[in-house]
């Protein structure tokens, strides 16, 4: 398997006029699709985080590909797999992922978990986002720039109105 690599690796860098050493030294792009679907500077959040990880792993180089929106993003990344140059990973909706298991576009992360440092790192997000990006036994995703439903309420409105201030609203 290492010969087989060994020799792909070498004919790939014949090809593009480099010399075997010079191709070990080029790193790895990992492109990477995202959505924006608020305002504000996430583009340049997004980069930063690149620039950041790339900096400290020079093996890599990952490449932020601004999307467009959620919908627009998940059409790219299957246009992508299609034509066989797919992103190696994209923030998408939690429900995409049934489309990407049916399209045979997503490999369960279960695959890449080998170590116990990667056990934990696995098992430190939130157990209910998660569960979202969980299904037939494997994980499928990682939670990512998930959004919260928060409920504001005024406690002296409530008070006025004659309502219980320590307790907010009830469904």
């Amino acid at each position: 398997m290492q010969r087989k690599t060994f020799l792909k690796a070498s004919a790939a860098a014949a090809v593009l006029g480099m010399t075997a050493a010079a191709w070990a030294q080029t790193p790895v792009e990992v492109p990477f699709y995202y959505p924006v679907a608020v305002g504000g500077p996430i583009t340049k959040t997004i980069d930063g985080y690149a620039a950041d990880f790339n900096k400290a792993h020079p093996e890599y180089k990952i490449v932020p590909i601004y999307a467009g929106t959620y919908q627009e993003t998940i059409v790219k990344a299957l246009t992508a797999h299609k034509s066989g140059k797919a992103p190696a990973t994209s923030v998408l909706l939690s429900t995409d992922m049934f489309t990407l298991i049916d399209e045979d576009a997503i490999v369960p992360i279960d695959d890449f978990v080998k170590t116990d440092a990667d056990k934990v790192w696995l098992k430190g997000f939130y157990p209910a986002f998660m569960a979202n990006s969980q299904t037939g036994g494997k994980t499928w995703g990682v939670p990512f720039q998930r959004s919260t439903v928060v409920m504001y309420y005024n406690k002296e409105a409530f008070k006025e109105a004659g309502l219980d201030p320590s307790k907010g609203p009830e469904d």
